[in-house]
């Protein structure tokens, strides 16, 4: 297989580019220049680009090749809110290294993820033969919102476009101590609903003339939380609710309330889909109340990558990558919230998700060390190497 040049921490072009993307204001669903700048890098390459706006979501597709194995590249440019600016030690969109440390919003989710990226790009791309491969950016400017516009937008250009992708890394932050320690190949389903229920309001010192919502909320809470879901696998976590709130209306003390809203939200494994969810839950709040109405919302199927039998497999060469970088293997994992990986996961498509640490993202001061950085740039650029012939 061809290698590339030997790489050093002070060569990181990586390091630069974070630095150029950290200092754009992208939160959600601004892109605020991101993917222009991407575009100009990657057009020097020889990708061709073309950006997509839709609904006020900024959606950046590229690519270069025409070859049969189709690998994609996946990430956001949009970050979170800073939250209170006089808290930061710097301000957030003015990126800083200090003590080998890289400070900023995006520091972890994800700007640095599509800087080592499209560093590693510059390295590989010359041992990459075009008739082989074709290579795809696909990058979205709604991660961290409604995702409506974003990925799952970008998943179905793709489709009526009769493109099936073969492989897709995803950049999210996966690690939680250093870069390559765990790879995430699947998330568990997400699912938000929202019961009403409805009482009758009357005095607190008359209950016999009054139906309180908050008692008959208080069972379907009960009915819910001590259910048996599947306790899952070493793989693959098991299905869980939490209840996120409960409300009544204005309060008073004298006042039995005829009104209740139960908020939830359920992560669960590959044995259900939204579908079977959403019924087995309703059977649940109607058994206590028949006549309660549920509302759902931010619905995000599982997904789970397996080791491939036939062909490359992207589990093996992330695996090999970490080693050849860390000298360890990683931990291979599910957990964790969801991602834009279910967009594209599906029997043909092989999803796997490897990144930075993920300790301080969202979070006031996010950052990471450089070394964090300069261990992903080599894992991607071993990746793209590994799909040689």
């Amino acid at each position: 297989m061809n290698q590339a040049a030997p790489h050093h921490a002070k060569e990181a072009r990586s390091i630069h580019f974070a630095e150029v993307l950290m200092a754009r204001e992208s939160i959600t669903p601004k892109d605020a220049g991101c993917q222009s700048y991407l575009i100009y890098r990657l057009q020097k390459l020889g990708f061709s680009c073309t950006k997509h706006k839709v609904n006020g979501v900024t959606n950046l597709i590229a690519r270069w090749g025409h070859g049969p194995l189709h690998f994609a590249f996946s990430g956001h440019t949009d970050v979170v809110p800073p939250g209170p600016l006089a808290k930061w030690q710097s301000p957030p969109f003015s990126p800083v290294i200090s003590e080998n440390k890289l400070y900023g919003r995006g520091a972890a989710d994800m700007k640095t993820g599509l800087s080592a990226m499209l560093a590693a790009t510059e390295r590989a791309i010359a041992y990459l033969n075009q008739g082989e491969i074709s290579y795809w950016w696909l990058i979205t400017s709604d991660e961290e919102g409604e995702a409506e516009y974003g990925s799952k937008w970008i998943a179905s250009y793709l489709k009526e476009q009769q493109v099936t992708l073969d492989m897709c890394l995803v950049g999210e932050p996966t690690a939680t101590q250093h870069t390559g320690d765990t790879i995430k190949v699947g998330r568990r389903g997400s699912l938000s609903g929202a019961i009403t229920i409805h009482g009758k309001q009357g005095h607190v010192a008359y209950p016999k003339s009054s139906v309180n919502a908050l008692h008959i909320a208080a069972t379907v809470v009960n009915t819910l939380t001590r259910y048996a879901f599947d306790e899952g696998s070493a793989d693959f976590p098991g299905t869980s609710l939490q209840v996120t709130h409960i409300d009544s209306g204005k309060f008073t003390d004298n006042l039995v309330p005829g009104v209740a809203r139960i908020e939830f939200n359920v992560r669960y494994s590959w044995q259900y889909n939204e579908q079977t969810l959403s019924d087995l839950l309703t059977q649940l709040v109607k058994s206590v109340d028949a006549n309660a109405t549920l509302t759902w919302s931010r619905p995000c199927e599982p997904y789970i990558t397996t080791q491939s039998k036939g062909g490359a497999c992207l589990i093996n060469l992330v695996e090999r990558a970490v080693r050849n970088a860390t000298g360890r293997y990683p931990v291979v994992s599910t957990s964790g919230g969801t991602s834009d990986g279910r967009f594209f996961a599906s029997e043909q498509t092989q999803v796997v998700e490897v990144g930075v640490p993920n300790d301080t993202i969202h979070q006031i001061n996010e950052h990471i060390h450089l070394s964090d950085l300069v261990t992903l740039e080599d894992i991607y650029t071993d990746v793209l190497l590994s799909l040689t012939v």
